[in-house]
């Protein structure tokens, strides 16, 4: 459909590859977002497992080394993003990384498209020319934030002001992540796969194998727990690192713990895997800037225990709708652990129906979609009145439908 700016809207994202991420999924969900409001979806990157993902949402992939570091690559992505975005007519060009930022950015001003950005991390600054480097992902017209926390993180370390951030949480799609969308065929293939011992309390963590994420402060727990009546499911690939791989099956080894927590490889059913958890925890020692690992176990009904820093902060209740503990304190993830093991089906049951709900009020696809939707309707704006300051505006004017329609 055409709108307020006389054609279609066209809207492309940058981001370095299409692999397993948050940031990957968002870029996905956002694609199909934008296909169904009628504007025209473009996904540029180094390529990935999911391409296919791109076209099953109505996207065009067009692939580049974004990903590159290199100087000279980045310098002469400029010129290929620049003719594509001539070559399509792009009205907003959407960073999601700061390689590719930098590209972007240098292209944009060489176009007229509008630039933005997406800041998914808090990232480590322990130099000037780190700094330098990260500010591209502050450089957008508009810079979303997924979280508060990462929102400060800008705010303090870059001087970005209220009028160009826009706090969007990540969202989840909740036909998917939903109990009732698994089947007792799913639960009994993984159940089979992991070799899930019968009557066992199943605690699950699942996060790719960094020594950040916690794995080491788990084991820990389960040590301190002391209790066979417990079965710990570590799932994450290594990624490469197997030397942090070999040390956790060392730890498993040194605690007696072998037959008591296994780890497994990346899982491509996470609906399925939620269910088969009688608790669910995210234990990392680092501050994650949102964590999708604890909007999906809410969505599921599965108590949740998570460390009390960065996103988990935005997206647990604490006390109502899962545990938040200090973050590498195995002492106090094993009581969160025993606690949560030791609810009685009513208190189970109104600690999922609570999580479920404040998912469903704040994290899902659709909310994102449309907030999303509502700052490229900004930017089409501001194109359309060269750059002047307008109020926020309905996006349906501009070409793009909501999800309330």
């Amino acid at each position: 459909m055409t709108g307020a700016i006389g054609k279609i809207p066209v809207i492309m994202q940058v981001l370095p590859e299409l692999g397993p991420g948050g940031a990957e999924q968002g870029c996905i969900d956002i694609t199909a977002e934008l296909t169904r409001a009628g504007a025209k979806a473009i996904v540029v990157s180094n390529g990935g497992a999911r391409i296919h993902d791109i076209a099953r949402s109505g996207g065009i992939h067009i692939e580049l080394p974004v990903h590159s570091k290199n100087p000279l690559v980045m310098m002469r992505n400029v010129g290929k993003l620049k003719k594509l975005i001539l070559q399509h007519d792009v009205d907003i060009v959407h960073a999601r990384s700061r390689a590719p930022a930098w590209s972007c950015y240098r292209a944009c001003r060489e176009t007229g498209a509008r630039f933005m950005t997406t800041c998914h991390a808090p990232y480590n600054i322990d130099s000037s020319a780190k700094k330098f480097y990260n500010s591209s992902i502050a450089r957008g017209e508009r810079v979303i934030a997924i979280s508060h926390y990462v929102a400060d993180y800008l705010h303090q370390n870059y001087q970005i002001g209220a009028d160009r951030i826009r706090v969007i949480h990540r969202g989840i799609a909740l036909e998917k992540f939903h109990p009732t969308s698994v089947t007792p065929e799913r639960l009994i293939k993984l159940s089979r796969e992991w070799r899930v011992p019968d009557g066992t309390s199943v605690i699950m963590m699942p996060a790719r194998l960094t020594r950040w994420k916690g794995h080491h402060v788990l084991i820990d727990a389960i040590a301190k727990l002391a209790r066979k009546d417990i079965f710990c499911i570590l799932i994450g690939a290594d990624q490469g690192r197997t030397g942090y791989r070999l040390e956790l099956e060392s730890a498993i080894r040194e605690k007696g713990l072998e037959g008591l927590v296994r780890i497994v490889d990346h899982c491509e059913d996470m609906p399925a895997a939620y269910m088969l958890a009688t608790v669910v925890v995210s234990a990392s020692t680092d501050p994650e800037g949102f964590g999708r690992i604890p909007v999906e176990a809410q969505a599921m009904g599965r108590p949740i225990i998570a460390t009390d820093h960065g996103g988990a902060r935005e997206t647990i209740v604490r006390g109502e709708t899962g545990w938040l503990i200090p973050p590498g304190d195995s002492q106090a993830l094993a009581r969160a652990i025993n606690e949560a093991l030791s609810l009685d089906p009513t208190h189970r049951a109104i600690l999922a129906t609570r999580a479920m709900m404040h998912v469903a009020n704040n994290f899902t696809r659709e909310k994102m979609g449309d907030e999303t939707l509502n700052v490229y309707a900004e930017l089409l704006e501001e194109k359309l009145t060269g750059g002047r300051k307008l109020h926020r505006i309905d996006p349906v004017g501009y070409g793009l439908k909501t999800a309330a329609e």
